[in-house]
């Protein structure tokens, strides 16, 4: 079918065409429907920021109520997950070092099995020495199966004769073969057979860090076992003596464990139990290396004392600016603090101030270790000493020959 142009601009209005003329507003046409609709959107406008306010209100008191709770619960559940993750870890991994755990678990046992037959329990006679009172309870440990014992001088101090319990029960009156109170041993003896005794260790060999166990009857409770770490080693002067020196560990020890031993994971004496820091055990407490012990006791059972040779001077560290004046390296030499009357030192012209620097073959870097030395040479001898002096603003060295005399007691002094 063909469609001229002319029938399609004659034809009739469309439909279509009808329907979009209402859209078209002629200039007579009247203006109300268009106001009264600006109206009613104002009004809606206003409704709907109402509307919105009171529900933003809502939900801020809604929040308000529940805002605590939910923070709560969300930092339970953050604080429940925590710990149930560090709880799955720790039970999968418990379980992975199982055998390693009872590993240790055993040998702590073994220790106290080894170890108990030889450890024992001292009680002396109440009462006072010196003004003071004193605990009447200590602890020792069998060296010999002849029946000699090692404790501290302290548990000892002032008795000729205390009483040993062992842990088999039986008791025995014990007698003080010998006591050394400037290293704090003392040796005792008692006559019973069938004693087994412990195996001496060699302290020297300890690292920080090393396992420790420590034996004894703390305020009387015998057969205690405690475990630790050896927390130092060679602390000086905790007691004030010069000979003296400890192993630091952190194994519990009380009044009572006074003479105990301190044992190595083989079950062998690295020490005895001696001292704690202040009134009652804060973790850290001190034991006289067993290098040290062995010593005492060996010359203890042999004599009964022991035999020093003696300079009678205060050993002192070098302080930073004489050192730096004296140019010594760090840690050389040993401060002659106090020169004592009618002494070797005093004898052979040493003067305060001086800085030893050798004794015999010994290079003096350390008092107490000095002090040792010097203790351990041969009385009647002759010590040759080597020291630095100060003169003016400079310094000079002085060699002396020191004749080696035996320290006397304390009562002779």
């Amino acid at each position: 079918t063909i469609f001229w142009m002319d029938e399609i601009i004659a034809s009739p209005q469309s439909e279509a065409t009808s329907k979009l003329v209402p859209a078209f507003v002629s200039p007579n046409a009247s203006a109300t429907p268009v106001a009264e609709s600006t109206a009613l959107k104002s009004r809606r406008a206003v409704s709907a920021r109402q509307t919105g306010a009171l529900v933003f209100l809502l939900v801020v008191f809604i929040l308000m109520l529940i805002g605590p709770f939910l923070v709560g619960r969300i930092v339970y559940e953050t604080k429940f997950n925590e710990l149930k993750a560090g709880y799955d870890v720790a039970t999968g991994t418990l379980a992975q070092l199982k055998p390693q755990l009872n590993d240790l678990e055993l040998a702590s046992r073994l220790v106290a099995k080894r170890m108990e037959p030889s450890v024992v329990s001292i009680v002396r006679p109440s009462g006072t020495i010196a003004g003071r009172e004193f605990e009447g309870q200590g602890s020792g440990v069998i060296v010999d199966k002849a029946g000699y014992i090692v404790t501290n001088y302290h548990v000892v101090e002032g008795t000729k004769t205390v009483q040993v319990r062992l842990s088999d029960r039986r008791t025995a009156d014990a007698t003080v073969v010998g006591t050394d109170s400037l290293t704090d041993i003392a040796v005792l003896k008692i006559d019973l057979d069938n004693l087994i005794a412990a195996e001496w260790g060699d302290s020297d060999a300890l690292e920080v860090g090393d396992l420790v166990w420590a034996l004894g009857s703390p305020y009387g409770l015998e057969r205690t076992l405690t475990f630790g770490i050896v927390s130092a080693k060679s602390r000086h002067g905790a007691n004030g003596s010069p000979y003296q020196e400890y192993l630091q560990t952190d194994a519990a020890v009380n009044p009572g464990n006074s003479g105990g031993p301190l044992v190595n994971i083989e079950g062998q004496i690295v020490g005895i139990n001696a001292a704690i820091f202040g009134p009652a055990y804060q973790g850290i407490s001190f034991s006289i290396p067993s290098a040290l012990a062995k010593e005492k006791y060996e010359q203890l059972r042999a004599s009964g004392h022991i035999e020093r040779a003696w300079l009678g001077v205060a050993p002192l560290d070098v302080p930073d600016e004489l050192r730096e004046k004296l140019g010594l390296a760090i840690g050389q030499g040993v401060l002659v603090g106090v020169v004592e009357k009618n002494t070797p030192a005093e004898r052979s012209g040493m003067r305060p101030g001086d800085v030893i620097l050798k004794w015999n073959n010994h290079n003096a870097t350390d008092p107490t270790l000095l002090s040792r030395t010097i203790a351990a040479t041969k009385i009647g001898s002759t010590a040759k000493v080597v020291l630095v002096r100060q003169k003016g603003d400079g310094k000079v060295q002085v060699s002396l020959d020191v004749p080696v005399e035996r320290r006397p007691a304390d009562d002779e002094r």
